[in-house]
């Protein structure tokens, strides 16, 4: 009989289950590390990758037709605020200047004439006045004189002859008041109609002088606009416009960046948004300057909308064809001013945005119109232009409407009735 002996389970190789137990270990000391990193540092930060410089495209369009006379500045040339940039053709706007200077002359020298008849018309009516109170008195005299006439004819005191001489004379008189009085109303009335032009007006404000001043400054501006000028200081770029060619207003002939008031639009998904406030610091990293380079910035805004509500043909979502796709927000970032002028970006580069949302002290959304450090102003030129304008236009009064370019009013009396 052969004994089978029982053989012991084998405990098993110590070395293997050490390196296990090592393995386990370090996957949760990794783990474990990997939670506290999660709860104490990357909670506190938002990043993407989905991020593009942005900047003012400012369109270079004329505001008056013309053909193009000279292009002083081409593609990624650097211009200055106030410098010209295009010129028009200004012969024909000159010829529409003279042209509106002298109907503003003529219009002076009529306007003038009305204020010079106020003082004749007066004359007149304080001669007809009195030539009406001088044929009353007259009649007055003949009515007189035929009364004592026709008194004594009975008796036969005068003859036939002479009191029918003297009701002629009355009727004569009586036709002369008559006269007097028509030729004193006329002449009230056109004071009356010459003082409705002038009163309560001096001669440079004057009705129809401020017309005729309206088209020399329209078109003394027309003029002046015919060169087209950099309303601020930046880089040109998408120029289309050529010598010689037709351009009409609001046509785009140019474009002009300011690089130096560029910022990021940084697209974060909507489930990032949850702890992006304003004020927030963020860094940020340029694709075209690599790691070497760190932007500093700040959230400056949040949009409205996601990207696709503003797109040009939005998603319709209630149409039934629905497919769920995660939305972005774009999250404007302003940038350090002096950073941007050491390490210049271009509109449409691709940057890395990554926020520091521990401080939750911000609003989500801005309350306040937010202050503009370098706000986009045209060209202080335009204000120069105006009162150039107003210039000409008080030029031209003074000479055609005297030195001080004031009518001296002539003497207001009571119309008589």
């Amino acid at each position: 009989m052969t004994l089978q002996e029982s053989t012991p389970p084998s405990a098993g190789n110590p070395k293997r289950r050490k390196a296990l137990m090592i393995v386990a270990t370090t996957v949760g000391v990794i783990g474990a590390a990997w939670g506290a990193y999660e709860w104490l540092v990357a909670s506190h930060y938002e990043s993407t990758d989905n991020a593009y410089v942005q900047g003012h495209v400012i369109q270079i369009t004329p505001q008056v037709a013309g053909t193009v006379q000279a292009v002083m500045a081409d593609d990624t040339d650097f211009v200055k605020a106030g410098q010209p940039l295009i010129q028009l053709d200004p012969i024909d706007a000159r010829v529409a200047v003279d042209q509106a200077k002298a109907q503003l002359a003529q219009t002076v020298r009529q306007a003038r004439t009305l204020y010079a008849n106020n003082a004749t018309l007066q004359a007149q009516v304080e001669l007809r006045e009195a030539e009406a109170r001088r044929a009353q008195t007259d009649a007055q005299r003949a009515e007189q004189d035929l009364a004592r006439r026709q008194a004594v004819a009975p008796q036969g005191g005068v003859s036939q002859e002479e009191l029918g001489h003297a009701q002629a004379q009355a009727t004569a008189a009586r036709s002369a008041v008559a006269a007097a009085q028509a030729a004193a109303q006329a002449a009230r009335e056109a004071l009356t109609s010459n003082r409705a032009m002038t009163d309560g007006t001096t001669l440079s404000q004057h009705p129809s002088v401020q017309m005729a001043a309206a088209r020399v400054r329209e078109a003394w501006l027309a003029e002046k606009r015919g060169s087209l000028q950099a309303p601020a200081q930046g880089f040109i770029a998408r120029r289309t416009v050529q010598v010689g060619q037709r351009v009409a207003p609001g046509a785009p002939l140019m474009a002009l960046i300011p690089l130096n008031q560029v910022w990021v639009d940084a697209n974060f998904k909507e489930v990032q948004l949850r702890h992006i406030r304003l004020g927030q610091p963020a860094e940020l990293k340029a694709d075209v300057y690599g790691k070497k380079v760190t932007f500093k910035g700040q959230v400056a805004g949040l949009s409205a909308g996601t990207g696709s509500a503003f797109a040009l043909l939005p998603a319709q979502n209630a149409t039934g064809n629905w497919i769920k796709v995660v939305q972005r927000v774009p999250v404007r970032i302003a940038l350090d001013a002096s950073q941007l002028a050491e390490h210049p970006l271009r509109v449409g580069l691709s940057m890395v945005v990554t926020v520091d949302v521990s401080q939750q002290s911000g609003k989500a959304l801005s309350d306040a119109p937010r202050p503009q450090a370098q706000a986009l102003e045209q060209a202080a030129g335009m204000d120069t232009l105006e009162k150039e304008a107003d210039a000409e236009v008080l030029k031209v009064i003074a000479t055609h409407g005297g030195s001080s370019a004031e009518p001296v009013k002539a003497p207001r009396r009571p119309l008589k009735r």
